[in-house]
């Protein structure tokens, strides 16, 4: 688990030489109930960008369905290791001291992981860019453990329950991980899998006696909020590039503004009332209870909805490359796309029921509709494609949004 658990006191059972080095010149600030995002952790987190369009890539190199797992497994390890960042800049400011420091070296880290990303999974003997790309993820990782260590924001107690907690799941998974990176193909692939299956079971296995606490309930939600936008920002880049190579025509045009109407109804789908109301609700939890809830919905959850954010980038991209050929789409992309718009859909349903307690019923619907749809958008041309993807969520959220109009309505009255 990568939550910030509560104060106790500091330096009382400490050695004196750890001591020392936690009062050293690179001291963390511990952050208020009002700390928001800082310029500092948007920064950072461009380096996670970059390693997602990497993902994309890895995707589009293969054009199967061992590329859409490969690429899956990579993004859960990432995300992984950026969760853990916003929790620890949950807590203390990222752009202060020795977590500036550490958050510096993990940004670099993982744009190392993002250069070697398209490699790793090669089949040939050449294990460097998979051995290159696990040790990256090592170091971010380490950076993480060694702040929380020596860092005086938390109790020593529950400090080193912290560090123990991640080391106890940081360990196999990166076991998992060098295996798989030496053994190469056909093991990789299980073994990556292993360990990012593992690494979450495990620290919440570990975690779940643990009194965590979150210091800013504003700074959580935000950070998350604003890696939504991120993630999307993959669906409108995935529009250019699809065509970058292609003769502007009406079929691009026409396609561009559909897909772009498709961006605009995942962001919708997420930021029109569900984070407003899951801010509220997490503003009235209070204590463990509190963290548990933000664990479940924003570390667990919010993968779900990045994951099916770059899956329907991907389909997307998939359309537009095909957007002047007048035959169909096929039976891959419109997989990809279908299953991207169902999961996301899907991914929003948890969310709500979650954090409100309650089932969102044609969120439900319109992802299995969605998902039963992928035969007729194989068999259409890709810009029909797009068009009844963008329609048929766009009707979801307009028919969701329905009832919400009427009690604003009867309010005024």
């Amino acid at each position: 688990m990568t939550c910030s658990p509560t104060d106790d006191r500091v330096g009382r059972h400490l050695p004196e030489k750890l001591a020392a080095l936690r009062r050293g010149p690179l001291p963390a600030s511990t952050s208020s109930s009002d700390h928001r995002v800082t310029t500092f952790e948007l920064f950072f987190d461009l380096a996670y960008v970059f390693a997602i369009t990497q993902v994309s890539a890895l995707m589009a190199s293969r054009h199967d369905a061992l590329g859409i797992l490969q690429g899956l497994t990579v993004l859960a390890l990432l995300w992984w290791s950026w969760t853990a960042y916003s929790w620890l800049s949950n807590h203390a400011r990222a752009d202060r001291g020795s977590v500036r420091v550490a958050m510096i070296v993990a940004m670099a880290a993982v744009f190392v992981a993002g250069l070697v990303l398209g490699e790793s999974f090669d089949s040939g003997r050449d294990r460097f860019p998979a051995l290159v790309f696990v040790g990256a993820y090592l170091i971010a990782r380490l950076a993480h453990l060694i702040v929380y260590l020596l860092a005086a924001f938390e109790g020593d107690r529950l400090r080193f329950r912290v560090v123990a907690t991640g080391l106890s799941s940081l360990v196999p998974s990166v076991a998992m991980l060098l295996a798989g990176a030496v053994l190469g193909s056909p093991w990789q692939l299980p073994c990556w899998i292993a360990a990012a299956l593992y690494e979450p079971l495990a620290a919440a296995f570990t975690g779940r006696d643990v009194d965590w606490r979150i210091h800013s309930v504003g700074h959580l939600v935000e950070r998350h909020n604003l890696v939504i936008i991120l993630a999307l920002g993959e669906s409108v880049i995935a529009i250019g590039t699809g065509v970058s190579n292609e003769p502007t025509s009406p079929a691009i045009l026409l396609g561009a503004v559909l897909a772009v109407l498709l961006c605009v109804a995942m962001w919708w789908a997420y930021f029109s009332r569900l984070a407003v109301d899951a801010e509220a609700r997490l503003e009235h939890e209070r204590g463990a209870a509190r963290a548990r809830l933000a664990t479940l919905a924003y570390t667990y959850l919010h993968l779900v909805l990045v994951a099916a954010i770059v899956l329907s980038a991907f389909g997307v991209e998939q359309a537009m490359a095909h957007i002047n050929h007048p035959g169909s789409f096929g039976v891959f992309g419109a997989s990809v796309l279908g299953l991207g718009l169902s999961s996301y859909l899907l991914g929003t349903a948890l969310f709500a029921r979650a954090v409100l307690g309650r089932w969102e019923a044609r969120r439900l619907v319109g992802a299995a509709l969605l998902l039963l749809s992928t035969p007729l958008l194989a068999q259409v041309p890709p810009g029909a494609a797009l068009a009844v993807a963008a329609a048929a969520v766009s009707i979801v959220l307009a028919a969701d949004a329905w009832p919400w109009r009427v009690s604003a309505v009867d309010a005024l009255r």
